[in-house]
């Protein structure tokens, strides 16, 4: 194991773990500890000084320090479900102790009744604050923030602990990871927002209990409850939330001058992609005052705690909690996050009044029937001039003005050639600073504005001990290099043999852009019924790549939801020459083919040649491998192949994420059918009674006569083919940033159109014309539920000569296994027996849906389990309209597999019943 290595989910859990903060180096202030009335400490209790940008909070422990110069101050102290309290001190020139005592806050339901019949005052309130959330949103067009955050994080259990114990003390005494002892992370940062998704962020200082290095930028930082959807859930605000939520007035309280509701949050089913807890929302201007919220994602429970305050007149989260606890794969753990923010610099867009009202039109329906607006007059305006002329809006009419504003504002951007982003992704930038990740202890006493605990303390003494160790005399250093130096020549026997088997590659100098890597034969070891045991694949690739030695990185990172990212030259282009084997031990036989491939940014052009064997569906519906397996322990050879001497050309352009590709390629091919060996017996392992092994002529309805005898005239001849490709998603959604326009990864409407064509000249013995459309596509239609359908229809307009291989062929399948595409893959299909050279149309949908049947318990739903039904269709002249309906529980990230019952149909009628384990996980496994 890895000495610093930890199991790839608590990356999840320490990422979220970082980034925000305030400055100052001063020794007067107030220190204390904030509690209950029974005595207990409130953790991360929101201590912020009133007219300034001054604020902090408590730890765990319920201990607070805030660093003030000598003067007269008022101070709030807040904290969810408790009284805000507020205390005037005159600082002089030492540390004043104040320990607070805050009380539970008491609601009050006023006159409000309930009945049977009558309606819940929350859905009035929620209305009126979902028609509003995206004003909010909108509202703020730039900041500047010092925000503190600090988590800590701690695994709880580990699985068969007794099989690494060793492993584990290298761990503890190299990179300061026990079980049980908390893994820390402070930082501090300069934050910088702008409308509509842009966060630049300066990290000051960081520190982590583990090394030294800073820590990274979260999604889940800065979270705003404003958006339809929060941490891959539905928030309470969504346009979508009447569906998903059910609301509660629990009652009011006035703070301030300011009247806060409290409203319960209950999910219609909880589970995955929803929250539960509590919404404050204030009256009138329908802004979130506070929320407690919770949720579960892959079987981990997360808590998520924001506070607002006013700042210029508008409410703003000046503290934040993520509490996470939960386990995977037998490792439990847990972690909490708090971000402190001060916020400056605050600019509000002067278009987005705070006084407008909402009128709910479900209640009161006249008033919103006085002041409603036509789609004319909305779509005519400017929001600006809409809202000079009244205040009072509906919540149906301020939910289309906010979506015409964001309209106008992008085409607006459009014009002046400004950066767009139309999926609203957050564009996260992150630079640190060069002394960031080495502030001494010292400094972090005057910076910090939460006092670190006992538990923590010890933690960060831990690493330093660890610092001291590794950073020991030059004598000490120098027997480490000795004794690694040592280590090496040891294992340079078994090196050479691990690199034998396995494959290497040798840089040619130190500075040279060629790289030489040798294949080991033995990774493409297989075995099948025509050439017995093969080895395939061994050989030699020499690759070339112009300007290999980068220039020096710059210091700046760039942090997105993709991860970190530095500046680099960009690839300017690499050529690889290939000369690859295959080895039939049965027949004998060597063949050897030869591949040159030159990739340029998006672009690849190869031409390839030599002697080999090809599955009759250039799409390898079945790998290699899998065959093998199913060969030698269940007497089946699902392959069918056949030989071939070729030479081929391919050319392929695209952009990212699948906005377009197009593909071509000519090949000429001299094919050759081949049979099964005379004795196969040694290819079986387990002779299974009511088994044999099948032809390798493939089973096909088109190549039978009357009495039902396979034709063999059409799988072995010359054949010159061309073909072309296109696929386009039309509407895709993009980002513009500088000019420079890239797509994102969707499932819009991806429209496909390919074309073949087999050409009888220099011996070829084909003659056919081939044009296939096709659309894929798919869509949310619920909470992570989703609806993915694939069309594709085609027909040979000239069929004059078209051999076997040229046939249409489908995503069949006959094995127990099911991987590859969900959606477009039939779950037991033969491979080969439709296949046509006429015409076809085939259609598949998967509904992917988050709560059904066995959903309905929400046990399902915590653990991510997901119920999918799927339909395939294949309509050809022999197909006899061959059709597919099944069932699957998809398990999810949890257990990467999805258990199916498909059932199979010829014309109308129910034929069989299968079952299917396949992955949740879309890998090609070979299919090209």
């Amino acid at each position: 194991m890895h000495n610093r290595s930890i199991p790839a989910f608590l990356f999840f859990l320490l990422l979220v773990t970082q980034s925000f903060s305030q400055t100052g180096i001063l020794s007067t202030g107030v220190k204390g500890v904030i509690k209950t009335k029974k005595g207990e400490p409130l953790p991360f209790a929101a201590i912020v000084v009133k007219g300034t940008d001054i604020s902090t909070i408590s730890n765990e422990e319920g201990k607070y320090q805030l660093d003030l110069k000598p003067g007269y101050y008022e101070i709030i102290f807040q904290y969810l479900g408790f009284k805000t309290g507020q205390k005037a001190f005159t600082i002089e020139n030492r540390m004043e102790t104040f320990d607070l005592t805050m009380e539970e806050q008491a609601y009050n339901l006023g006159e409000v009744r309930i009945g049977n019949k009558g309606e819940d005052p929350a859905y009035t309130i929620m209305r009126r604050a979902i028609a509003k959330s995206r004003y909010h949103f909108l509202q703020v067009e730039s900041y500047t923030a010092k925000a503190y955050s600090k988590s800590s994080f701690v695994i709880t259990d580990l699985p068969l602990e007794f099989l690494y114990k060793k492993e584990l003390k290298e761990m503890e005494k190299e990179s300061n990871f026990k079980k049980g002892v908390p893994i820390l992370n402070e930082s501090v940062s300069e934050v910088t927002f702008r409308q509509p998704n842009s966060y630049k962020q300066r990290v000051i200082a960081a520190r982590n209990s583990q090394d030294k290095s800073f820590a990274n930028a979260n999604q889940y930082f800065l979270t705003s409850f404003y958006q339809p959807e929060v941490v891959k859930a539905v928030s309470p605000l969504s346009p979508r939330a009447f569906t998903y939520y059910k609301f509660e007035y629990e009652g009011s309280f006035r703070e301030n001058g300011v009247e806060i509701n409290k409203i319960k949050v209950t999910p219609r089913s909880y589970g995955e992609g929803v929250y539960r807890g509590t919404i404050y929302i204030t009256e009138n201007l329908w802004s979130i005052y506070s929320l407690n919220l919770q949720t579960v994602n892959t079987g981990f429970n997360i808590e998520i705690k924001q506070v607002y305050s006013p700042v210029q007149g508008v409410w703003m989260p000046i503290n934040q909690q993520f509490h996470v606890n939960g386990g995977i794969y037998g490792i439990k753990g847990k972690g909490d996050l708090v971000i402190s923010q001060t916020f400056s610099k605050l600019k509000v867009n002067p278009a987005f009044q705070a006084d407008i009202v909402v009128v709910d039109g479900k209640k009161e329906k006249e008033e919103a029937r006085k002041i409603g607006l036509s789609s004319r007059e909305i779509k005519s305006q400017k929001l600006e001039e809409v809202v000079s002329k009244q205040k009072e809006f509906s919540a149906k009419n301020l939910k289309k003005l906010m979506k015409e504003y964001e309209k106008q504002d992008l085409k607006k951007k459009e014009e002046k050639g400004e950066d767009i982003d139309l999926n609203f992704t957050r564009n996260d930038s992150t630079s640190v600073d060069s002394m960031a990740g080495n502030r001494s202890m010292a400094f972090w006493d005057s910076i910090r504005s939460v006092p670190l605990t006992v538990a923590e303390v010890k933690s960060y003494n831990r690493l330093d001990s660890i610092i001291v160790m590794k950073e020991g005399t030059q004598e000490q250093r120098d027997g480490l290099i000795i004794a690694k130096a040592d280590t090496t020549k040891k294992k340079g026997g078994s090196d050479f043999l691990g690199n034998l088997l396995t494959g290497h590659t040798f840089r040619l100098g130190k500075k040279s852009p060629w790289r030489l890597e040798y294949v080991s034969p033995l990774l493409g070891l297989q075995v099948n019924t025509v050439e017995g045991w093969v080895l395939n694949g061994g050989g030699f690739k020499l690759k070339y790549k112009k300007g290999s030695q980068p220039k020096k990185e710059t210091d700046e990172i760039h942090i997105s939801g993709n991860g970190v990212k530095r500046y680099t030259v960009r690839d300017p282009g690499t050529w690889t020459f290939s000369g690859l084997t295959r080895y039939s031990f049965a027949r004998e036989k060597l063949f050897a083919t030869g591949v040159v491939d030159y990739n340029w940014k998006q672009n690849a052009i190869m031409m390839s040649g030599g002697k080999t064997v090809s599955q009759f569906n250039a799409e390898n519906p079945m790998h290699p491998i899998l065959n093998s397996l199913t060969t030698l322990f269940l007497e089946r050879n699902f392959i069918k192949i056949y030989e071939k001497n070729f030479v081929r050309l391919d050319f392929r352009t695209s952009r990212e994420n699948e906005h377009f590709e197009l593909k071509a390629n000519i090949e000429y091919a001299n094919r050759r059918a081949l049979s099964n060996r005379s004795n196969t017996n040694p290819y079986s392992w387990i002779d299974w009674k009511k088994r044999t092994f099948t032809s390798n002529i493939p089973v096909n309805e088109e190549l039978a006569d009357e009495s039902g005898t396979r034709l063999t005239d059409k799988l072995g001849q010359r054949a010159l083919t061309v073909g072309l490709s296109a696929y386009y998603k039309p509407w895709q959604k993009y980002r513009t940033q500088k000019g420079k326009t890239t797509f994102y990864d969707d499932d819009s409407p991806k429209l496909s159109v390919s074309y073949r064509k087999g050409i009888d000249v220099f011996g070829s013995d084909v003659n056919f014309d081939f044009v296939q459309v096709g659309i894929a596509h798919g869509f949310d239609i619920g909470v992570r539920s989703k609806l993915s359908y694939k069309v594709a229809a085609g027909a040979f307009l000239n069929g004059r000569n078209v051999q076997f291989p040229d046939f249409q062929h489908f995503a069949g399948n006959q094995f127990f296994f099911q991987y590859g595409d969900p959606v477009g893959t039939f779950r037991m299909l033969d491979y080969y027996r439709y296949s046509t050279s006429e015409r076809f149309v085939e259609a598949h949908a998967l509904a992917e849906l988050r709560k059904f049947l066995l959903t309905q318990i929400t046990w399902f739903r915590i653990m991510g389990i997901k119920e999918n039904f799927f339909a395939h269709y294949l309509g050809t002249p022999d197909s006899n309209h061959y059709g597919e309906l099944g069932y699957a529980l998809d398990v999810g990230i949890r257990f990467p597999f999805r258990v199916e019952v498909a059932n199979s149909f010829e014309g109308f009628k129910y034929k069989h019943t299968v079952f299917r384990i396949g992955t949740t996980m879309n890998f090609s496994f070979g299919k090209k």
